[in-house]
């Protein structure tokens, strides 16, 4: 089954020299030193990029082109022409929400899920009901909920799409419940509408969210063709604030930019009457953009692979083998699975504590204990030495429809360089608190209250 050599990746980051548990991975994770060490090798050669005639702002230039490249072939995207980088998941969707504006029309709408994370729901909240009624349109927000095991009920999701529903926008693994949509039948249902787009298709675009799916999963856009995908690099390996919008070509193509100003648009090309865009995917890098950010976090799909294989992509800007990369993300995607199903199975033995979500889910477990402050017990996690996170996790949505309140879970969360023996205990440190600490934590609440 090729088990991961978990060893041999710990050796190439600092926090275990640090005794840190690090089960917070749902939010961001650790960056190995090959990463850090990149960015400190090319600062002496950095300058911007296009249109500089210095030595270093071609070679600068020929680094963050190559980057798109290898974003490209990591989601099995037709080219770079497809692939827009902006700072986080967040702002690629925002990038989507206002590209799209100015096509919807009055009765149209838009159909997301109560499983989202708020960047996936908030920006099309706003479209609805802020920004398109200023502009005297009406358009709607329609929600899909989901089941006692936080599954998405697709059959509710199928009624809510009809002939004028534009877009449907899905998480490609909740951030709360660890719950994967089944994307097929998503893609499924939003063609069904057949809404007629400016570009001549009939059927709702579908936007997916994978910042959750992207960490352990092999994506491939075509095989899912999906209209619009997005993740970030943050929950990747490399915390330099870049994330990624895949877009099919002749949408971008046809979309009203973002961003407006300098290197979106065409050399030479703007006068008092006209403004003409540059080629894609440059169309969507307004401004200059987070250059060694974005070439660093490119290696980090690199390095990933060769973390887990016995491979030497990093640092090179040839291609990747599609088989390189299904295989690397298969090797994490069991070893993920593997700590979570332990560490499910742990959690059952004490008593009262509920977990939220599906026996099958992405490598996240939320839970809460009543009579325990979801924020109080991860501080007493954190005493212990393991690192949770307690909050909504920008699942607001669901965990109000769940009726918590306060609407808030303490959540542990693996990545490819988690031991079993960090599962165990992070599962200990919980049974000890639960057993031992309510008097305490009790008291910690009342203080934050």
């Amino acid at each position: 089954m090729n088990a991961l050599d978990v060893d041999r990746i710990r050796a190439h980051f600092d926090f275990p020299a640090a005794q840190r548990v690090v089960t917070n991975n749902a939010a961001s994770t650790q960056p190995p030193r090959e990463l850090i060490k990149l960015m400190e090798t090319l600062a002496p050669g950095y300058e911007n990029v296009h249109r500089g005639q210095s030595a270093a702002s071609r070679h600068t230039t020929a680094l963050f082109e190559a980057s798109f490249a290898t974003i490209a072939a990591w989601l099995n995207a037709p080219s770079r022409r497809c692939v827009a980088t902006y700072r986080n998941t967040t702002e690629a969707i925002n990038a989507v929400m206002y590209s799209l504006l100015t096509d919807f029309r009055d009765g149209d709408n838009v159909v997301t899920t109560m499983l989202e994370h708020n960047s996936n729901y908030v920006p099309w909240h706003a479209l609805c009901r802020e920004i398109l009624p200023r502009l005297g349109r009406r358009v709607e927000c329609r929600l899909a909920r989901f089941d006692d095991s936080g599954r998405l009920d697709l059959d509710h999701l199928a009624s809510l799409v009809d002939r004028r529903t534009k877009l449907v926008c899905c998480t490609g693994a909740s951030n709360f419940f660890g719950s994967k949509p089944d994307l097929a039948r998503v893609r499924a249902i939003a063609d069904a509408g057949g809404y007629p787009q400016p570009t001549g298709e009939r059927r709702a675009l579908l936007l997916v969210d994978a910042a959750q799916l992207a960490p352990t999963s092999a994506l491939d856009v075509r095989a899912m063709d999906v209209d619009y995908l997005a993740f970030s690099f943050h929950k990747m390996l490399a915390p330099f604030g870049v994330g990624v919008l895949y877009a099919k070509e002749h949408l971008l193509e046809h979309a009203l930019p973002f961003l407006y100003g300098g290197d979106m648009i065409a050399e030479g090309r703007v006068t008092p009457e006209t403004v003409d865009w540059n080629s894609l995917p440059w169309k969507y890098t307004a401004g200059t953009p987070n250059i060694l950010g974005t070439i660093v976090s490119a290696q980090a799909l690199r390095l990933l692979i060769d973390l887990v294989m016995p491979t030497t992509f990093f640092g090179r800007s040839g291609p990747i083998p599609r088989i390189a990369i299904e295989e690397a993300m298969a090797r994490i995607g069991r070893h993920t699975a593997n700590l979570t199903a332990r560490c499910l199975a742990g959690l059952s033995q004490i008593k009262t504590l509920r977990v939220y979500g599906p026996e099958h889910r992405t490598p996240l477990i939320a839970f809460n204990v009543p009579g325990f402050s979801p924020f109080a017990l991860a501080e007493s996690l954190d005493r212990r030495g393991v690192e949770s996170r307690a909050g909504c996790h920008c699942a607001t949505l669901a965990h109000h429809a769940l009726g918590l309140d306060p609407p808030a879970s303490c959540r542990l969360s693996f990545a490819l360089y988690n031991t079993v023996e960090e599962v165990d205990r992070a599962v200990e440190a919980v049974a000890e608190i639960v057993a031992g600490d309510r008097i305490l934590l009790t008291s910690i609440d009342h203080e934050l209250a």
